[in-house]
């Protein structure tokens, strides 16, 4: 289906998403018949980035502290509880596996933005996406306070783990889906089952076209992707240190924006090289036809570029799964 074409009629449900990124939620919510009323983002490149794919939906970019409820229903042309769906995945990085994982970390305060917009908005639906280190270990204590306080705001709410890959998509990522439904509503908030097998890699990469300039090759040692000799140690589907050469009779495993030691780096499963932008792409369930920001001061910057939208966002099959569940399940009784 044609990104820009899939636009959702004036009797569709409505959805606003908070921390929008480069519209990964966006397209789920799109593909599943929402119109959406606005985005809120502030990264500059996420924002060119949703710009360009969803020209038709208004976008807040700027420091969602400072967005408050009233102008943000202005902004959507709403009033209290005439949302469907108010949706947001805040920064997780302090509750991930991957850092450090300490428990005031600042990163996870943003939710308390998330919570002050929808006690405001009072949608008939919430729905809030994280990562799984929030209800693991010591950072338990983190998820039972933000399920009081989405509860707290006049909410039946539920938390699943989902994993990507039974959703359509190539790719092993779970994630902590909260999904809320108005106490007023009467109907316990549910999730969607799994609805396909994994998807291996080599499907999803059957045709991939990627442009030439972009193709790292990591056994030259091309700027931050000095990794050739190590890659070059492992056989497909093996891991080194923060190396994977994929297997490409798997789902590909959890792409995540890099940086840090902790990071994995993807290659290909016999090319010496890192996994390219189109390739990323398709493993994160975007159609080819979406647009990214190939721009930068160098190859290698808008390559990181396209490597964080992609790590940071939500996969637009999962969350088409999820929209189309409460739009079918939920919307339908309230």
């Amino acid at each position: 289906m044609n990104v820009r074409n899939a636009v959702s009629n004036g009797n569709a449900p409505t959805v606003i998403s908070t921390f929008a990124g480069c519209g990964g939620s966006s397209l789920g919510y799109k593909l599943a018949g929402f119109r959406e009323l606005l985005a809120v983002e502030w990264d500059d490149n996420a924002v060119e980035t949703f710009k360009l794919n969803f020209p038709e939906v208004p976008v807040y970019h700027g420091d969602i502290t400072k967005l408050t409820g009233s102008e943000c229903m202005r902004l959507a042309g709403i009033g209290p509880g005439e949302l469907d769906v108010f949706d947001g995945s805040p920064p997780c990085q302090g509750f991930s596996t991957a850092g450090k994982r300490k428990f005031d970390d600042p990163r996870n305060s943003l939710f308390r933005e998330y919570a002050r917009l929808l006690k405001e908005l009072q949608p008939r639906v919430f729905v809030m996406e994280n990562v799984t280190g929030m209800i693991k270990g010591h950072m338990k204590q983190a998820y039972l306070t933000i399920i009081a306080e989405l509860r707290a705001c006049g909410y039946r709410a539920k938390g699943e783990v989902l994993n990507a890959m039974y959703y359509n998509v190539p790719q092993s990522r779970e994630r902590v889906i909260i999904i809320g439904v108005r106490n007023d509503l009467g109907i316990e908030p549910s999730h969607p089952k799994p609805q396909t097998r994994p998807i291996p890699v080599r499907t999803a990469m059957v045709p991939c076209v990627d442009i030439p300039s972009w193709q790292m090759d990591v056994a030259n040692n091309t700027k931050n992707y000095a990794v050739g000799k190590e890659l070059l140690k492992l056989k497909e589907g093996e891991n080194l240190y923060n190396l994977s050469r994929l297997d490409r009779n798997k789902p590909c495993p959890t792409i995540c924006k890099r940086g840090g030691n902790h990071v994995r780096c993807l290659s290909h499963w016999t090319e010496c090289r890192v996994m390219t932008p189109a390739e990323l792409s398709r493993l994160a369930s975007f159609p080819d036809e979406f647009l990214w920001i190939k721009k930068g001061r160098h190859d290698s910057d808008a390559f990181e570029n396209v490597w964080a939208r992609i790590g940071n966002c939500v996969p637009p099959n999962l969350m088409r799964a999820i929209a189309t569940h409460i739009k079918e399940n939920i919307l339908t009784h309230a």
